[in-house]
């Protein structure tokens, strides 16, 4: 029986997938997998062939094996790898390459033969690259195919660098990257117009040949393209959808990478499901988005026709369901983010008493804090509220090089002005100069460069806070350290960053923090600022009082939001307050226009925030709410 309820909940997806609670767990798993092979092979005098791959999502597994081979003895001597892919061109010794990245975080740390290590040559001449990448497939057969490919996957679908396009059978070959992917990989290298534009590759064909494949994906941010993936037609515009064909791949995600697939996101659609009061409001908000009907005109057949009769049946009759549903998201609504004073706040998202709160916002980078909630900034400002905001890094690592000369040019300029002595600025100035004039992509910045960008940001930050009616003694830079590397790699999250936190929460003692929620990257500045608020408020949580009576609401960024259903509070923006936000986004001058780091988005951040804001808008109108101009989402998290 237990294998049948399986079975119809994985209906819809056309390959084994196993779902971990995270990528830690899950990471441990293949790891151990891959051992067995290594031991399993030595015990029988045979080499273990392995395809590895490189990237964010292996490293925790090539953490583990080289734990494996100091801790418990595993030794590499009997393995012979053969890597997927290598940009091209691309030297070996380069921040980039994969040969760096692989010994970095595996070969150096294990006791491998070096002649047993096979990765794509990135230096060859264009001539002699065919007869090379026949070759390679030539030595994969010659030691007996591989008994295992350990692959992840890009947002255009891609396994290797085989992007939309490629054949089912294709071989090792030299390929042009998908613009998409070169964005993603935009950061490593300082910018995309850094980032190469062709790759060596195995192909899928070659990959195929493999005795076991496993695919690994963490974060949400893979949501999407797992999907397709998994459950999506076999197609060449997603070449991950030809390992469908395959009878011995496996998807091995965490449960966020995981989470769209039809079993987690609308689970009423494969099994019967113990209907929560947060289940039932996401169904029925399906509901009305699916049939595109508002939620109350939705109706019994409704239910029935599109696989929610259990709910109609168990919860109903529907139009209870749907006036119960509507009531939510119309109680998630209001003007007053800090609470409405001598109103009955039983039904409103935030509480009345004290009618004047301390609010906190915490802004991982200089600018979020006005781009994610810049018009409930201002209304908390506007209402009384002692509004607080902090700046937990300095952000000096998203400056363009250019601005830092003009800033220095002007400060040279106004010192001659008024008669002050420039020699110590012009010489830094030449230095800086002859600096930028041979930097590389992803060189660290001169001390002194770093921190003029991080006055940069600064400064904008107080003109955006100021903007919003702050007064100066309200506005706090933290300076993080694990940010604090000049590089796009940052350093562990230490104690220091957490006792920070701590203490600038006991100087103000909020009755409301705001912080940022965005989940969708697990190696992202956003979440790695949001877990030191939470440790910070857990710990002080234990001793101080006043943390009992503190809520903790996140918001979204610029390119994501909560999805209707998760929303406990959706502050309403008129036109004017639009218009003031933009102004608010307008102060940090150093992002407008065309930013450092931009991500897989070309609007500015003042569009994008603005958009964002008026689809929540439009997507609780759609529901048959009240038709606003532009909505900021929250999300309260317990702590």
């Amino acid at each position: 029986m237990a294998r049948l309820n399986l079975l119809e909940e994985t209906r819809f997806e056309k390959l084994a997938v196993s779902v971990y609670k995270d990528e830690h767990i899950a990471s441990i798993k293949v790891a151990r997998r891959i051992a067995d092979i290594i031991i399993r092979k030595k015990e029988k005098g045979e080499n273990a062939i392995l395809g590895l791959a490189t990237g964010a999502t292996p490293v925790e597994v090539y953490t583990e094996l080289a734990r494996m081979h100091k801790e418990e003895g595993l030794s590499f001597q009997n393995v012979i790898t053969f890597n997927l892919d290598e940009y091209y061109p691309m030297h070996p010794e380069a921040k980039q390459s994969y040969v760096r990245f692989m010994d970095e975080q595996l070969f150096n740390h294990i006791d491998i033969k070096r002649e047993n290590i096979h990765i794509p040559d990135g230096t060859l001449k264009k001539e002699d690259i065919a007869n090379y990448c026949l070759d390679y497939e030539r030595k994969i057969t010659e030691v007996g195919g591989l008994d295992l490919q350990v692959l992840g996957i890009g947002r255009t679908g891609h396994i290797g660098f085989n992007e939309p396009g490629s054949a089912p059978n294709s071989g090792t070959r030299l390929v042009t990257l998908d613009d998409l992917t070169r964005r993603d990989a935009s950061r490593d290298f300082g910018g995309k117009e850094n980032v190469p534009t062709k790759a060596i590759t195995m192909g899928i064909g070659t990959i195929f040949k493999a005795k076991e494949i496993i695919l690994m994906a963490w974060s949400k941010k893979k949501a999407p393209i797992i999907r397709k993936a998994v459950e999506g037609e076999i197609s060449s515009s997603v070449p991950a959808t030809f390992l469908q064909l395959s009878d011995n791949v496996e998807f091995i995600l965490d449960e966020d990478a995981a989470s769209e697939l039809t079993r987690f996101d609308t689970p009423w659609l494969v099994k019967d499901c113990n209907w929560t009061p947060q289940l039932i409001k996401k169904a029925v908000i399906w509901l009305s988005g699916t049939i595109n009907k508002p939620i109350l005109k939705l109706t019994e057949e409704d239910y029935n026709s599109n696989g929610m009769a259990q709910l109609a049946t168990e919860q109903g009759p529907a139009y209870d369901i749907n006036i119960h549903v509507f009531n939510q998201l119309q109680h998630s609504i209001t003007g007053w983010p800090g609470g409405k004073p001598n109103a009955d706040d039983s039904q409103r998202p935030e509480r009345k008493e004290p009618s004047h709160k301390r609010s906190l916002i915490f802004s991982p980078h200089p600018d979020d804090d006005v781009i994610s909630m810049g018009g409930t900034f201002i209304r908390l400002v506007d209402q009384v509220h002692d509004v607080h905001v902090a700046y937990q890094t300095s952000g000096n690592t998203a400056v363009w090089d250019t601005d830092v000369l003009r800033y220095i040019e002007f400060a040279i300029d106004f010192k001659k002005s008024i008669g002050e002595d420039i020699s110590k600025l012009t010489s830094i100035y030449e230095k800086m100069r002859n600096f930028l004039k041979t930097k590389q992509p992803n060189d660290i910045d001169l001390e002194e460069i770093q921190e003029v960008k991080g006055f940069i940001r600064k400064t904008e930050a107080i003109a955006g806070a100021r903007y919003a009616g702050l007064k100066d003694e309200q506005i706090h830079f933290m300076a993080l350290p694990f940010y604090e590397t000049g590089k796009r790699k940052k350093n562990p999250v230490t104690e220091e960053d957490i006792v920070l936190t701590m203490e600038l929460l006991q100087k103000i003692k909020p009755q409301q923090v705001f912080a940022a929620g965005d989940f969708a990257d697990p190696h992202g500045t956003h979440i790695i600022c949001f877990r030191i608020v939470e440790e910070a408020l857990k710990r002080l949580k234990k001793t101080e009082d006043w943390v009992k009576d503190c809520w903790f609401w996140l918001y979204r960024g610029a390119w994501q939001e909560f999805q209707v259903h998760e929303i406990e509070m959706a502050v309403p923006l008129s036109p004017q307050e639009v218009q003031r936000k933009r102004h608010a986004i307008f102060q940090h001058q150093s992002q407008k226009d065309r930013p450092v780091f931009p991500g897989d988005d070309e609007r500015e951040f003042w569009v994008r925030a603005e958009e964002r804001n008026r689809e929540t808008a439009v997507n609780y109108h759609k529901l048959g709410l009240a038709n606003y101009e532009a909505m900021e989402a929250f999300v309260r998290w317990k702590f």
